[in-house]
């Protein structure tokens, strides 16, 4: 049985971030990097846009902004990242100042889906380079703790360290795996919204700022806008049982492609549950399964136009003068107040109401409201220590483990394991 000094489980931000600091701090060690699908995966395959400001992305819980910018100067160090310009802001800043909502100026960079992708191609090359093993398409499945033993679907490995990076995908594969170790773990918040498309000219403000970060009232904040060559997708989820279920993204392509003037971005509410709700997890996949129930196995879209009139878009609705662009991802026509939970659609109707006034033009009637769209925090595991160590020689980072949300802060609590590990 082969042994290695350190075994990483998902090659995503946080698993990458952990072989960087690793090999940079110790080089000649044994490391092997294991990810399930045919490529490495995570937040920089899709659109790659990166913020490098706290606390964007860094939960409060598990980072101050000493410690979060100490670690970013790390991340920016090895991804050499190109800022984003922005300007004009204070128009827009005095505008959501007056109504109570908050715009967060953020150093960012965006290199589209194919500069994601060339970026991973990049930093898998690297990482070969430094000696790292590197297996794809392999699945943990196991661990003995005992004899620090990791099992997959072709092997098993002896470790010294055991990183788990599983991302927001492997969230059910994580809470398995502490459920057999026996680590507690709190899994109730969790983010519920839609993702809205429309025309540049309806969201001007993404010329000035890509990704604008708005706060609104009642906990509901903008997410992940894309532009100008942007399009809505779905992505496949399973629930516990097996059952599929289906929840909208966007992303963006780099300024290699042509531009088809659209604009698309999240607005998410974010829900705590207290007792007795057990499982902040089965309550999306119940959301996601109703969603796929009324929309005969698909998202659901509807035009803001019908919306403000109270009845249900129809394939009709998509066409004419008022409804002058096509939908980016074709999936059923209807009526999304008829599946998200009330108390979410009025607090998300009252933030667009309020985007409006300060980015006049977004609640145009052609623009399409796409449900559902749910992130899961991840879970969150109870640590032995600041470094996410969770059972000894174990450690859990990334999204799928809340200690992040997003590619930066994945990669730095993934430097941070490192940090913990070689202390």
């Amino acid at each position: 049985m082969e042994q290695f000094d350190l075994i990483i489980v998902g090659s995503g931000p946080a698993g990458l971030g952990t072989a960087f600091a690793y090999s940079k701090r110790k080089p000649g060690g044994k490391v092997l990097l294991i990810e399930k699908e045919r490529y490495s995966t995570g937040g920089l395959r899709n659109d790659c846009k990166m913020n490098f400001t706290y606390p964007i992305g860094f939960p409060d819980e598990y980072w101050d902004s000493e410690s979060a910018n100490r670690y970013l100067a790390e991340v920016i160090e090895e991804l050499q990242p190109r800022f984003m310009e922005k300007k004009n802001l204070s128009i827009y800043e005095k505008r959501a100042e007056k109504l109570g909502v908050k715009l967060l100026e953020v150093r960012q960079s965006h290199l589209g889906t194919d500069g994601g992708l060339e970026l991973i191609k990049e930093l898998m090359d690297r990482l070969k380079n430094r000696g790292i093993e590197i297996h794809l398409e392999e699945t943990a499945s196991e661990v003995d703790p005992k004899d620090q033993i990791l099992f997959t679907d072709k092997g098993k490995y002896k470790y010294g360290n055991l990183v788990i990076a599983p991302g927001r995908r492997g969230f059910s594969f994580l809470q398995d795996l502490m459920k057999r170790l026996r680590i507690s773990f709190i899994d109730h918040i969790l983010d519920i919204g839609i993702r809205l498309e429309t025309t540049i000219e309806q969201y001007p403000i993404v010329r000035d700022y890509y990704d604008p970060k708005f706060l609104f009232p009642d906990k509901v904040r903008t997410f992940c806008t894309n532009a100008f060559r942007a399009y809505v997708v779905q992505e496949k989820y399973l629930t516990a049982n097996g059952e599929p279920y289906y929840s909208v993204n966007g992303h963006a392509y780099s300024s290699k492609r042509q531009e088809n003037g659209l604009v698309n971005f999240a607005l998410l509410k974010t829900v705590m549950f207290t007792e007795p709700l057990a499982s902040g997890q089965k309550y999306a996949e119940m959301i996601g399964l109703q969603a796929m129930l009324l929309g005969g196995g698909r998202p659901i879209m509807q035009r803001v136009g019908d919306f403000r009139l109270g009845k249900r878009s129809t394939e009709a609705a998509f066409t004419g003068d008022l409804y002058f662009f096509e939908p980016t991802l074709h999936c059923t026509p209807g009526d999304i107040s008829l599946s998200i939970p009330a108390k979410i659609l009025r607090a998300i109707w009252k933030a667009m109401k309020l985007l409006d006034t300060i980015v006049p033009g977004v609640l145009h009637p052609s623009t399409i409201m796409y449900y559902p769209e749910i992130k899961l925090y991840g879970n969150k595991p109870r640590f032995m220590d600041p470094f996410f160590q969770a059972f000894p020689h174990i450690y859990l980072i990334g999204d799928g483990a809340g200690t992040s949300r997003g590619i930066t802060a994945a990669w730095a609590s993934g430097i941070r394991a490192v940090e913990g590990i070689l202390r």
